[in-house]
């Protein structure tokens, strides 16, 4: 893969746009989105800048792309913002994709942070030539109930606000929650989510060391992106450790069979080093991720790769506490030891 350019780190007193890419989530729970600004200002000392329909209401944003891509398009060229962050999720910002112009990400390169729906426009940066970050969105990871979990904050740090390389991803010993919480309830949200005990990432298959560059996302919004115009080419696919998680959506273990079918078609899944796989939002079905994980394990069986290394449990799905992980950047997975290693700086 053709290296992506890294942003420069963050620092404080840096600006940082907040758009949003996909739901209008401010504007539904304006609580919500205010104690993740809070955390971006008090923890981070960032100043937060918000593009002009980042707080629309939920309707208009959901009726207007080209408004959403716009506010994308000027934070990019802004020279005074370091830094662009998601509010929240969503399922379209896939839609985006006849309003961006890449050539004006590909010249302006800066940190820009979210997850699960935010997945199709990473792969716009990578398109653009620019490294992302798949990590927390303002109003999932820093608006978090009753404040962020050190392990979310620590990773952060790591990832965007030092040059130095991220290195070996720690054990959480935080333990995960997954717990709903009604969102237009403001009263509750000061109050903590259930937290499962901590548990290590398990090694599923493979052998030794595998290195390779980060590449991956949400699995359900992956395959919006296939076929289009931010579809990494197959080079770009060689050698890379593939990041995959599920949404809260939980879609059906067979949906993941077909959706690496696919990528088995394409000749995408032997040319990997590897794959990570996230902890995912059971939705009440405490074998969901055992599922999950068998049906990565028969599509690979299917594809004759049952030496490829796998790892499993890590936290950068639609659990918290989460990681932060660079696109692009150099990863090791040490089969022996079940960790994942990230060799390279994440920004500059």
């Amino acid at each position: 893969m053709v290296a992506l350019i890294k942003p420069r780190r963050l620092q404080a007193g840096d600006k940082v746009a907040v758009v949003s890419p996909s739901w209008g989530g401010p504007a539904a729970a304006p609580h919500r989105y205010a104690a993740g600004k809070r955390q971006l200002e008090q923890l981070f000392g960032l100043q937060v800048v918000e593009m002009p329909h980042a707080l629309s209401p939920a309707d208009y944003v959901a009726k207007h792309p080209e408004a959403r891509a716009a506010d994308l398009m000027q934070a990019f060229a802004a020279p005074d913002i370091a830094g662009i962050i998601s509010s929240i999720g969503g399922d379209d910002s896939i839609r985006l994709l006849p309003h961006l112009d890449l050539k004006v990400i590909g010249a302006n390169p800066k940190v820009f942070l979210g997850f699960s729906d935010t997945t199709a426009l990473h792969f716009a940066c990578a398109a653009a030539g620019v490294a992302s970050f798949y990590g927390p969105s303002v109003m999932a990871g820093f608006g978090e109930n009753g404040g962020m979990h050190r392990y979310t904050v620590d990773a952060l740090r790591r990832a965007l606000f030092t040059p130095d390389p991220i290195g070996l991803v720690p054990l959480n010993d935080e333990g995960w929650t997954a717990e709903h919480i009604d969102w237009s309830q403001a009263d509750l949200q000061d109050c903590k989510r259930a937290m499962h005990q901590p548990d290590k990432p398990r090694v599923l298959q493979g052998s030794g060391v595998a290195s390779g560059h980060l590449l991956g996302g949400c699995a359900e919004v992956i395959e919006m992106v296939k076929a289009t115009a931010w579809w990494p080419p197959l080079e770009s696919w060689r050698g890379a450790i593939l990041f995959y998680e599920t949404s809260e959506d939980a879609p059906q273990p067979q949906f993941i069979r077909y959706w690496l079918r696919n990528m088995a078609a394409q000749g995408i899944l032997e040319v990997l080093s590897g794959i990570l796989i996230a902890r995912a939002d059971p939705r009440g079905a405490p074998d969901y991720q055992s599922k999950i994980e068998a049906a990565v394990l028969d599509s690979l069986s299917e594809a004759n790769l049952t030496s490829l290394p796998v790892l499993t449990g890590l936290d950068f799905g639609h659990t918290q506490p989460m990681l932060t992980l660079p696109y692009g950047a150099e990863a090791s997975i040490d089969c022996g030891s079940g960790t994942l290693t990230i060799t390279e700086p994440g920004v500059t």
